[in-house]
């Protein structure tokens, strides 16, 4: 498939990563996360999130999610999440299915989560007839691409903690909300009281695998018990791992992030000022969301391939990766620009 603006789930590995694949395929190692590989990996995540930073490696990013939230919270608890969020909408219920509780998905802006929502649903402390919130779940960023603020994290995870509820991060794309904040990882999760997040590795140049960190320690006590009855225990661990050691490793996560963010950026550049092309914003990630009318959309995804998000309005998602080039970006604006005409 020629490169396009799918998804950066479409890129292939990075170069650098599928080395370490390779570089770990020696000889024989002891399984279940019992190896140097994995060892080195975690020294790597409490150095970006703190020396009590537990981490579990999982085989995807809704096993990530499911698994987090089982610990989170008992079945008759819920998760309060965006309407647009990933566990809400592109997981088949598994978070419900498989850990058992209830998602109460809320209202959102631009795929933002607000304390007016929240406090509103709110609702039945006590009350044995209903669900009792336990988990507030934020995506950053969010699946329309726009990332929270330093501000606006503050003031959701003071809320929740005010309410004694626990605080996960779906954090798929994290790396490209940290260039966007120009924070550590450390500043926008556990300094600010983040309990749990799905740490996404898929998408941000990685062959397979994501990790469960969580930065809450007492959180993690029974979760190889859980990681385990969910069937995303990998006997052979080392291979995530070796490629989460090689991501941290001089920072090529950030050498990652930066590109996809940047030619995020570019591509808006090149078709913002497109007639008939309808910017939503400009880019908090690595994604750029554009309406366009929908005769253009069968010629556009001949050449550079992209979903429609919205079959309505005909809103869709461009997504850069990190192997994602201008000349890509050149051709697809080329194309646009000829149907505007």
């Amino acid at each position: 498939m020629k490169r396009g603006f799918g998804s950066d789930n479409h890129a292939g590995t990075h170069p650098q990563i599928l080395a370490a694949l390779q570089a770990a395929n020696v000889e024989h190692a002891p399984a279940y996360g019992t190896d140097e590989w994995t060892e080195k990996a975690n020294q790597e995540f409490r150095a970006q999130f703190g020396s009590e930073a537990q981490v579990f490696f999982v085989f995807n990013g809704t096993a990530a999610n499911v698994t987090a939230l089982r610990a989170l919270a008992k079945p008759h608890q819920s998760v309060f999440c965006s309407d647009v969020s990933h566990i809400n909408v592109d997981e088949c219920g598994a978070p419900e299915y498989m850990a058992g509780c209830k998602l109460i998905a809320l209202p959102s802006v631009n795929g933002k989560l607000t304390v007016e929502e929240l406090e509103k649903a709110f609702i039945r402390r006590g009350d044995q007839h209903y669900s009792q919130t336990q988990v507030l779940s934020l995506t950053q960023p969010t699946e329309l691409g726009t990332t929270y603020s330093m501000e606006e994290l503050k003031t959701l995870i003071t809320w929740a903690k005010d309410r004694k509820l626990y605080v996960h991060v779906d954090g798929a794309r994290l790396a490209n909300a940290a260039i966007h904040l120009k924070k550590s990882f450390k500043e926008f999760t556990t300094e600010l009281g983040v309990d749990a997040v799905s740490f996404g590795g898929t998408k941000n140049g990685l062959m397979m695998g994501e990790a469960v960190v969580f930065l809450n320690k007492s959180l993690s006590l029974d979760f190889k018990y859980i990681r385990k009855q969910c069937a995303q225990l990998p006997s052979k661990t080392r291979f995530i791992a070796a490629q989460f050691e090689a991501y941290f490793k001089q920072d090529l996560w950030q050498k990652i992030a930066n590109h996809s963010y940047e030619m995020a950026h570019y591509l808006y550049n090149a078709v913002k000022d497109i007639p008939g092309v309808e910017i939503r914003e400009v880019p908090q990630s690595n994604a750029v969301f554009a309406k366009v009318p929908s005769a253009w959309v069968k010629t556009l995804r001949e050449h550079y391939f992209f979903y429609v998000w919205d079959e309505n309005t005909f809103e869709c998602r461009w997504m850069t990766s990190w192997d994602t080039q201008k000349e890509d970006i050149d051709g697809f604006a080329k194309i646009l620009k000829e149907l505007a005409r």
